[in-house]
């Protein structure tokens, strides 16, 4: 019974060092597993080639998911190769080299042509390794298609830039001098087909609808985005439902009983702000005058001085508690809001796929408009927020989130916003007409200037 803890360290400890020595295996097990994600993405929606709008007919928005899975799995390779490499470091090479296959090694292997049973562990390292520098040097060279190459002045012409390296001593001489001669001229350029792209595109459409698998296919791609606006609009309404419910909730049952309860026992003042206090007394002005005013036009019956008074008493008193609950009421409202956006942000970080679910819908809703209706949005858009009629409604929100939050209403600050943040997202909106819509749908453009003109 003594020996017990003693057993369960040295097992621990066992577990810990075969843990650190399967590192270098699940390491290249996750990247070449990554390696072979990409791969099935090339061979299923690509023909094989590496993921890029030159080689499919998808729309912005398809390609945008592809290749955000593509940079999602080209991060787990480069981790986990580093891992990889600093792992077998601190290991000794003949112990790793000569240890047996493990148990559990993915389908993947014996998809692609690993005989586990028939290779020894070193070939099928090496071979794993090969097949990830097969996938991963389709995009580290796609990566680096910048060049500097001499700038020939004569016509507009296009220099084509090779990574071959088979030439090591031919332009010695000249390589460090080139910097001076030219500047980075970007190489990446559509290659040059004898027939049209559309015409090319056309032909690809018309021998995908003549596949037989087509049908499946156009399920599949209809159950996928059924599936991509379920999840978008659920998780929508994910994001609109729970900050409410949890601010009302906080406000009600949490926040608001411990206001209450200190705000009466330390006798707070009635007003949070001079702006409320001010308010008071115009109200309380207000009510005394309509009681002279009523007295005069003969509406109300005469009443002395002392009565008088003690109706202005009245209702001074009942402002008095209008204000103290709208007072403590702010209190709440700061409280009940940061618990709410705490409540946001965990949703965020919690979700994160369902995130770039929710973009990629609405990339295909967005882009997916024809071009008056995007043009008509965008026309909206602007004029609601950054057009000539739009100060007003900024100064009505920040009026209305002072109060809510019972700041006073600092007119400075108000003006000095309305007279900045409409013009910083005046120029972000155009930027992104000019760098995104653009490029993706220009007639859209075009259609928006004939409009806004």
């Amino acid at each position: 019974m003594n020996t017990s803890p003693w057993n369960r360290i040295v097992k621990y400890l066992y577990s810990a060092r075969q843990w650190y020595r399967e590192t270098p295996d699940r390491a290249l097990e996750q990247a070449y597993d990554a390696a072979l994600a990409i791969k099935a993405i090339e061979d299923e929606h690509f023909g094989g080639r590496a993921i890029s709008d030159r080689s499919s007919d998808y729309g912005h928005s398809t390609l945008s998911y592809f290749k955000s899975e593509q940079q999602k799995y080209l991060k787990v390779i480069k981790t986990r190769m580093v891992e990889f490499n600093a792992s077998r470091s601190f290991l000794e090479l003949p112990d790793r080299v000569g240890a047996k296959p493990q148990a559990g090694y993915s389908a993947g292997d014996r998809q692609h042509g690993f005989d586990i049973d028939n290779k020894d562990r070193a070939s099928l390292v090496f071979e794993k390794l090969e097949f990830i520098d097969r996938v991963i040097d389709k995009y580290i060279n796609n990566s680096k298609s910048t060049a500097i190459v001499p700038v020939v002045s004569s016509g507009n012409v296009q220099v084509k830039s090779t990574n071959n390296t088979s030439q090591p001593h031919a332009n010695n001489g000249s390589a460090n001098s080139i910097p001076n001669l030219a500047g980075e001229v970007d190489t990446n350029f559509e290659e040059v087909n004898l027939l049209p792209r559309s015409l090319l595109g056309t032909l690809n459409r018309i021998t995908k609808e003549l596949n037989p698998e087509a049908e499946k296919e156009v399920v599949r791609n209809f159950r996928n985005s059924k599936v991509k606006t379920v999840i978008s609009l659920r998780f929508i309404l994910l994001l609109i439902l729970v900050p409410l419910l949890t601010n009302q909730f906080s406000k009600n049952f949490i926040v608001g009983p411990v206001i209450d309860h200190f705000r009466v026992k330390e006798n707070a003042p009635l007003f949070i702000n001079v702006d409320l206090e001010e308010e008071a007394l115009k109200e309380l002005e207000r009510f005394e005058q309509h009681l002279k005013f009523e007295k005069l036009i003969g509406v109300a019956p005469s009443l002395s001085s002392e009565e008088t008074e003690k109706k202005i008493a009245e209702k001074a008193v009942e402002l008095a508690e209008e204000y103290r609950t709208e007072s403590g009421g702010a209190i709440k409202n700061i409280f009940a809001d940061l618990i709410s956006c705490m409540a946001f942000a965990a949703i965020i970080v919690t979700n994160k796929r369902e995130i770039e679910i929710l973009k990629s819908f609405m990339d295909d809703v967005v882009y997916g408009l024809s071009d008056s209706a995007k043009a008509f949005v965008i026309i909206l858009f602007t004029d609601v927020f950054v057009g000539f009629h739009s100060p007003h409604g900024w100064e009505i929100i920040l009026e209305g989130l002072s109060r809510h939050l019972g700041l006073p209403e600092n007119r400075q600050f108000i003006f000095l916003f309305i007279a900045t943040f409409p013009v910083i997202l005046d120029t972000v909106f155009k930027y992104w007409i000019f760098r995104y819509l653009n490029r993706s749908s220009p007639s859209a453009v075009a259609t928006y200037k004939n409009m806004n003109e």
